[in-house]
């Protein structure tokens, strides 16, 4: 038994710093947005917002006086 000696704390140190970062990776895929893309992605969705309602019609109007 000449093999090389491995130390068991160390090796599951290893084992479970590599299992966080590929978790952190998947993480970053699904939660990853910057501040700045998220503010970019709520500035056009308020915007589309605003052009729907300007072409909203009333709905008051359609009643024709009723």
């Amino acid at each position: 038994m000449t093999g090389d000696i491995i130390n068991l704390r160390t090796a599951r140190k290893r084992k479970a710093r590599a299992e966080r970062e590929v978790e952190a990776a998947q993480n970053r895929v699904v939660f990853g947005q910057t501040k700045a893309e998220k503010q970019t992605r709520k500035a056009n969705q308020e915007l589309e917002q605003r052009r729907l309602d300007q072409t909203r019609r009333d709905e008051r109007a359609d009643d024709d006086g009723k």
